[in-house]
């Protein structure tokens, strides 16, 4: 009975330091949590065309959040609705915002200041969760009396009440199955970073990508007379006074990388009239750290009179290098099969009197090599220009030579490599381009020549309008 009534009592001393233990810890952990809950959360977010980094964050609920944000480029802002907040970022400045977040839930923000072709992607989302509740656990040592180990939100501690002392636990002494973090849902994978350039520099295309489920439309304009000499183009208002010829085409984004297109040009000469081009791009790689280009390829089929006769197969890549931060370069090689396909547009004997006695036969078909820069002047404004050479068959003009009796007696073949630059101006998902080149044709096969057989020096106004819908 004596060793019975001392163990009771030597028990019930250890329950009474423990319960102390116990309150103090509760004490302490109570009065740690009101001090950490009183102070804000700090979080940097970096705001970029055309991307919030990071672009993911979750808080709790009732605790002080402290985004502090610094604009890497040009100017930002960010709007988070839900907690009222609408804050412009100056380029190159950082600025604080502090909320208490009152609501659980997943919450998008976005930059509420236009600052270029890929503004309306640059979102992100605050994920607003319960706070964690406090946890403490008491074991016994069951080989050593009077041992307890108390655990307060996942610190250990090892009270021995026999010497009245205690020791922390680390956590590699005494492994334990940690607890699973709650799922959450993992939030969309965003996209690639959008591409400082369109679709087209002038005439030469590009390898910005086309996301999944957008419609994208595109209208160009060229008008026929060349601003020099000026002053005979003066008297038609610079040439917009001359005829012009319109197209127009559209794709759509199957996946984030494959898209299909639809084209029609109303230009309409010897060898090629209102001409449809359909065709399919799959975009392999964005310019990031695991690529130093960007690049796509494209493959079409151009089809005379409405698709119904004439037909040309193009294959092309699209090459995209950036060389700072404002400037990028491309390279869009291309091969166009069956581009003087029924020798369409070699002169007939017929088209003289007397008939030629001789003939020129023109290549089959043929090759262009497409080079262009992008140089950025301002947020959304861009100065364009390109070249064009090419090798085989080359869309111009041929010119019969006579003889004193004036029978053709041999062929000239003139011609002219493509050449353009222009202006583009960004406006969220709209693109506009005052362009200046020396060929009104713009489907993949013949922008590469001038078909009014203009110099380098002699080029004609035109404009590129771009527009996306549903992204």
């Amino acid at each position: 009975m004596a060793n019975t009534s001392f163990d009771l009592r030597k028990h019930s001393l250890v329950f009474m330091q423990l319960s102390l233990l116990w309150l103090i810890l509760l004490g302490t952990s109570a009065y740690s949590q009101t001090q950490t809950t009183s102070l804000p959360v700090e979080i940097k977010i970096t705001a970029k065309q055309f991307e919030f980094n990071p672009r993911t964050i979750t808080v709790q609920k009732g605790k002080p959040v402290r985004l502090i944000i610094t604009s890497a480029d040009v100017d930002h802002g960010i709007k988070l609705e839900a907690f009222s907040i609408n804050q412009r970022i100056p380029a190159k400045k950082t600025v604080t915002v502090e909320f208490t977040p009152d609501q659980v839930g997943r919450f998008e923000f976005q930059c509420s200041v236009t600052c270029g072709s890929g503004h309306d992607d640059m979102v992100g989302e605050i994920v607003v969760v319960e706070p964690s509740q406090q946890k403490v656990d008491v074991s016994f040592d069951d080989k050593a009396p009077g041992v307890a180990i108390v655990e307060v939100n996942g610190e250990r501690l090892r009270v021995d009440t026999n010497t009245k002392t205690w020791t922390r636990i680390e956590q590699a002494a005494q492994p334990r199955i940690a607890a699973q973090p709650q799922a959450t849902e993992q939030p969309t994978k965003a996209t690639a970073e959008a591409e400082p350039y369109d679709y087209r520099i002038v005439n030469v295309p590009t390898p910005k990508r086309v996301l999944k489920g957008s419609v994208n439309i595109y209208f160009t304009h060229r008008f026929a007379e060349p601003v020099r000499p000026l002053d005979e183009s003066a008297r038609d208002l610079i040439g917009l006074d001359s005829s012009a010829v319109p197209s127009f085409g559209v794709f759509y984004g199957v996946t984030d990388k494959l898209y299909v297109s639809a084209y029609r040009s109303a230009i309409c000469q010897r060898g090629l009239c209102r001409t449809i081009e359909l065709g399919a791009g799959y975009h392999w790689l964005d310019e990031n750290d695991h690529s130093p280009v960007a690049l796509s390829t494209y493959g079409s089929i151009e089809g005379d009179d409405n698709f119904t006769e004439h037909y040309t197969y193009n294959l092309q890549v699209m090459l995209a290098r950036s060389i700072t931060k404002y400037v990028n370069v491309f390279f869009s090689p291309a091969v166009h099969f069956n581009a003087n396909g029924q020798r369409r547009f070699d002169p007939r004997s017929t088209d003289f009197f007397p008939p030629a006695t001789v003939d020129l036969h023109q290549p089959k078909h043929s090759g262009s090599f497409g080079f262009g820069v992008n140089g950025r002047i301002r947020p959304t404004v861009s100065l364009l220009f390109e070249y064009t050479p090419r090798v085989g068959f080359k869309l111009g003009r041929v010119v019969p030579i006579f003889d004193s009796t004036g029978r053709v007696i041999d062929f000239r073949s003139e011609s002219e490599a493509e050449i353009g630059f222009g202006v583009q101006k960004d406006i969220g998902r709209h693109s506009f381009s005052l362009t200046f080149s020396n060929t009104q044709t713009t489907t993949t096969s013949r922008y590469n020549s001038s078909n009014l057989v203009l110099s380098p020096s002699r080029f004609t106004i035109g404009f590129n309008l771009y527009r996306r819908f549903l992204r």
